[in-house]
């Protein structure tokens, strides 16, 4: 699609999603009034915007905005600022004179990922809304029992590193949570062990040695007490004992609150509270071994810290019932409980910590920082920028129902944001060697701009040489089969063939003359431009680099660009022409290395 094409789609686009169908003449007269050097086209132009405004209207409104946004992510910004920018509800049950504490609650087992982002923009936008306080607690209770850890590759456990993880995802992404109260769950055993205790000797908690699939099987299910709750409650303290002192093993004793089993959902029936677990923890090692379920810990935390409002996922429910319970049951002033609805990913996105981490420790996955991993590390290295995440997650708002989150949405935002500063340069993806003969020069300068936008940025110099009225450049192979439309209904152009003309872009058109698997023959036509003919992208054969492209579906491509990309700096972000925005990694000798930022 040449830059008049692009033009017309983008305004018959537009027309369509501002008023539900385009119109030629409204789409005509757009092109007409912004673009006057158009005007004396005016008559080839006409059928071409007939059938573009045509096609347009036979898609749906989702895949025009889709295509609008791929084309021109600031094509949607019209619209007036009060209307694009989404303002989050105010806190219910806000006192006045009362600060507002809200707190993070990280799991420690690995970096911070964008599923984990709505909650932490959540929290962090309202607190400073109400000059609030934010705190940082790692929910850095064991996850899984030494018995799980060692047999199961699944198992969820805490890792070192993770700690330091979780805080450069929150600095990296503004989160102003209060750096001089740090709490980590693993400091507060001695606390979930003296109320575990208490509710015990008040009846309100027992300990149950039931086999677990048992209690579920035959009790849970049923909602029918087990043998072990009509026990004296001296029975159960002696068993609590037994418990801490290491005569119960694993899996052998748990701690049940006394919920009642005729709760209405069995997952709420006798809720285990706390459990055995001699795994080693990476703060406290193996100092304790009885370690409270996470709503156990946040009833009690919540309160502690004194938590004025909550926000969680909606998956999380069952969280905030528990929680309610321990309150009502303690005479606790209760917090606020504001639920979100679940983000549902695309197929691309593999948002598990537990699988980033075992690619990470068999090197298959190049760290935590790996556009795979999806974890704000990752985002921060392929070029995303914090702000795009932060409002593309605020303008989801509050809503409890499911959303289906879009990545072009982040694209979008963060284009607005790096295009400005993102310079262009040729990138030819799975190259093929083109060589060119009867060329009347000894050699050939192209001088594109840096960016398309601004004329101040300057230009890039690449230069073709020819030996004996003949050279070779690389061009991408996908440029040399069929290429359809967008809607893949028609062939936009036709596989290159002997008698195929085309320009390579800002030097001379070249006409085909043989087509083979590892090279292609042509002679040179002529330097003067003709705007109707087709421009293919191309770098020098003798002059280029080699780049590896990394994408967030593990897709690997590679490709040559030109030359001027290897005097730029690391962590640079770039756009590659007809193909995205990449940000540098690593250089070595002839070779760099990119992260596909979108």
């Amino acid at each position: 699609m040449d830059s008049v094409e692009k033009r017309i789609l983008i305004e018959a686009l537009k027309n369509a999603v501002k008023f539900g169908e385009a119109r030629d003449n409204v789409v005509i007269g757009k092109i007409m009034q912004d673009f006057p050097e158009y005007r004396s086209k005016f008559k080839e132009l006409t059928p071409k915007i007939a059938k573009m405004v045509k096609d347009v209207n036979s898609w749906n409104a989702e895949k025009q905005q889709a295509t609008l946004i791929e084309l021109e992510p600031q094509a949607l910004e019209h619209k007036k600022k009060e209307a694009e920018e989404k303002v989050l509800p105010d806190l219910p049950n806000v006192t006045k004179g009362k600060k507002v504490v809200m707190r993070l609650a990280p799991y420690p087992s690995g970096a911070l990922h964008i599923g984990n982002a709505r909650m932490l923009v959540l929290n962090d936008e309202y607190v400073k809304r109400y000059k609030g306080n934010l705190i940082l607690v790692y929910d850095d209770t064991i996850g899984a029992t030494k018995t799980a850890i060692k047999g199961d590759p699944d198992a969820k456990y805490i890792i070192p590193e993770a700690y330091d993880l979780i805080q450069e995802g929150l600095d990296w992404l503004g989160i102003d949570y209060d750096k001089n109260n740090v709490v980590y769950k693993s400091d507060r055993l001695n606390i979930y062990e003296n109320y575990a205790q208490e509710f015990i000797h008040k009846g309100d908690a027992y300990v149950c040695t039931c086999d677990a699939e048992e209690f579920r099987e035959n009790f849970k299910k049923v909602g029918k007490p087990c043998p072990c709750k009509a026990l004296p409650i001296e029975t159960h303290l002696e068993r609590w004992k037994s418990m801490l002192d290491g005569t119960y093993a694993e899996q052998e004793a748990v701690v049940r609150l006394n919920t009642g089993m005729d709760q209405k959902d069995p997952a709420l029936r006798d809720h285990v509270i706390m459990r055995i677990s001699e795994a080693e923890h990476p703060r406290v090692g193996t100092k304790f071994r009885v370690w409270p379920i996470l709503d156990f810990s946040w009833g009690i935390d919540d309160h502690d810290l004194g938590i004025t409002h909550i926000i969680r996922g909606a998956d999380l429910q069952k969280e905030g019932f528990i929680e309610q319970f321990i309150w009502d049951l303690m005479g606790w002033e209760a917090a606020t409980i504001l639920l979100y609805g679940r983000m549902k990913f695309s197929n691309d996105f593999k948002l598990s910590k537990t699988l980033a981490r075992q690619k990470i420790n068999t090197k298959e996955y190049d760290g935590w920082k790996d556009p795979r991993t999806w974890s704000l590390q990752s985002l921060e290295a392929r070029g995303i920028q914090p702000d795009a995440l932060r409002q593309s997650l605020i303008d989801l708002g509050m809503s409890q129902s499911g959303i289906n989150f879009s990545e072009k949405w982040l694209y979008a935002k963060n284009t607005k944001i790096i295009d400005a500063d993102a310079f262009r340069y040729w990138f030819v993806e799975n190259p093929i060697k083109l060589d060119i003969k009867n060329l009347p020069k000894t050699k050939y300068s192209s001088t594109p701009l840096l960016h398309p936008s601004n004329e101040s940025a300057g230009t890039r110099k690449i230069q073709l040489n020819t030996e004996n009225n003949l050279a070779s450049v690389y061009i991408s192979r996908l440029d040399t089969t069929i290429q359809y439309s967008r809607d893949g209904s028609e062939i936009r152009y036709p596989q290159i063939t002997k008698g195929t003309q085309f320009r390579l872009k800002d030097l001379f058109t070249i006409e085909i003359q043989s087509v083979h698997s590892k090279k292609v023959n042509a002679i040179f036509l002529t330097e003067n431009l003709d705007p109707s003919i087709r421009k293919i992208q191309w770098v020098p054969y003798d002059s280029n680099i080699v780049v590896h492209v990394l994408k967030p579906t593990g897709e690997i491509t590679q490709g040559k660009a030109e030359n001027t990309i290897k005097f730029l700096p690391i962590g640079k972000i770039v756009q590659f022409e007809r193909y995205g925005y990449v940000k540098i990694q690593k250089k070595q000798k002839n070779e760099i290395y990119c992260y596909f930022t979108h």
